[in-house]
């Protein structure tokens, strides 16, 4: 087996660049070198290029989610559109969701601009159903969303099959709205950039805290008027911030580039993106170079928010994915050819729902909380940050997640009985659920509490 962050970081020249040399002064000082940290430098120095903007990187740029995730530039968000509607009313949710949807087309254009081959495709999303209670789940999924005017429509098990020939299916659901990239490629490529643009990338520098006029690190103290935090699943690390996000680990294999012969029966000819509607989220997508990059939830949260290597790799996950595989695609019988398995932690908040701020009065910005939906939501975040910072109105500044704040998380041990405890019920749900055909009652009841 390979060892690698990831399969889309295995590939790339990943030597760190220069650390911070000491004490130092710039306008803006943003701490994570993900996609967060990077579109907010890179749309910043676009608007002003006279701005002294420092990221700092504790590892290396696109260590994190960015450089693991299942390279999905989608426009979903991990609040549901009538959620938003009942806090903000219908025309603000339907504003945030044409938002998105626009920013899937602004990634692949900055990209083109910048010449960054991150294997851009924008073939869609197809859902499947692949059971009573999914194709229950799709059809209403269609409905909910079309009344916000989302690009989302039902397709027939025909349909659904001719795009993805996977096993039972029942139906579907297909959106537009997704692009699959390589998320490596498009996170170093962006690291790039900006340093042309510019801004100094620090990487193996460790922000300890984060106050108001500064970031303290292990490498020195960076003083700056405004100070960006970026840092999702590992947020909790920082002082202070220990029950803002939590760290909830997503795992993912990569196969062996598969012949023709597989992709003739297995369709996304379009790579388009692919799920079911099972509670335990999965998800997948045709690489470049042919391979399935697929992955899913169920690995457990760690007390205390714990991150750590080794939890990148999960003895009971990563089989179970590669037998998901075999269920979904059989040709990949007895045993796909897994050549990669990883995985990494996203930043959850309390209410699930994504955020991006700025106080000015403290010169304090943040942005994160897109539970594994951030490949498009932080270049709307970054676009949505350089706005706010430089005080340029625009429309993206009235979108309902800014300046949302959720609370906190619970203390432990509640908050490790309660998120494990959630996932085990919604692993059990799909069993009982595919087995009886009725809804599972308590998966029902918590499904709030992971997101649904």
């Amino acid at each position: 087996m390979e060892p690698a962050l990831s399969f889309w970081l295995s590939s790339l020249d990943l030597t760190p660049r220069a650390s911070l040399p000491g004490d130092t002064d710039v306008d803006v000082a943003i701490v994570g070198a993900g996609f967060t940290g990077l579109w907010t430098a890179y749309y910043l120095a676009s608007a002003d290029p006279s701005l002294r903007i420092a990221v700092l990187e504790a590892e290396v740029a696109g260590f994190g989610a960015s450089g693991r995730n299942g390279g999905w530039c989608s426009a979903l968000f991990p609040e549901s559109w009538s959620s938003l509607a009942r806090r903000h009313g219908h025309a603000a949710a339907v504003a945030l969701a044409r938002a998105m949807e626009s920013t899937v087309d602004e990634v692949g254009r900055v990209a083109e601009a910048e010449g960054i081959d991150c294997h851009y495709a924008k073939g869609g999303t197809v859902t499947l159903a692949r059971s009573a209670m999914q194709e229950a789940r799709g059809r209403a999924l269609v409905e909910s969303e079309s009344a916000f005017g989302v690009d989302v429509s039902w397709l027939s098990a025909e349909e659904a099959r001719s795009r993805c020939g996977a096993t039972s299916v029942r139906g579907g659901v297909y959106t537009p709205h997704c692009a699959a990239i390589h998320p490596g490629r498009l996170v170093r490529g962006l690291a790039r950039t900006v340093e042309r643009l510019g801004v100094a990338v620090y990487e193996k520098t460790r922000a300890l805290s984060l106050r108001s006029g500064a970031v303290v690190t292990d490498r020195g103290t960076v003083r700056a008027p405004v100070v960006v935090r970026a840092t999702e699943g590992y947020t909790a690390g920082l002082a202070g911030l220990g029950r803002a996000l939590v760290p909830l680990y997503s795992l993912m294999v990569a196969t062996e580039p598969l012949p023709a012969s597989f992709w003739s029966t297995a369709g996304l000819a379009r790579r388009e993106t692919f799920a079911d509607f099972r509670r335990m989220i999965i998800y997948g997508q045709r690489t470049a170079d042919d391979r399935l990059a697929f992955g899913g939830r169920g690995a457990p949260y760690h007390f205390g928010s714990r991150v750590a290597p080794s939890f990148d790799q999960d003895s009971r996950v990563h089989p179970a994915l590669a037998s998901t595989l075999v269920e979904l695609f059989p040709a990949l019988a007895p045993s796909p050819p897994i050549a990669f398995r990883w995985g990494g932690p996203l930043g959850v908040p309390r209410d699930w729902t994504a955020s991006v701020g700025f106080d000015r009065a403290s010169g304090l910005a943040w942005a994160g909380g897109y539970v594994g939906d951030g490949v498009a939501t932080s270049n709307l975040a970054g676009r949505t940050l350089a706005d706010l910072i430089t005080g340029a109105g625009s429309p993206l500044t009235e979108l309902p997640w800014v300046g949302h704040r959720s609370r906190r998380w619970e203390p432990e041990p509640l908050r490790w009985l309660g998120i494990n405890t959630g996932l085990r019920v919604m692993d059990l749900a799909d069993t009982r659920e595919d087995r009886t055909g009725h809804p599972f009652r308590p998966a029902t009841l918590l499904g709030r509490f992971l997101g649904e």
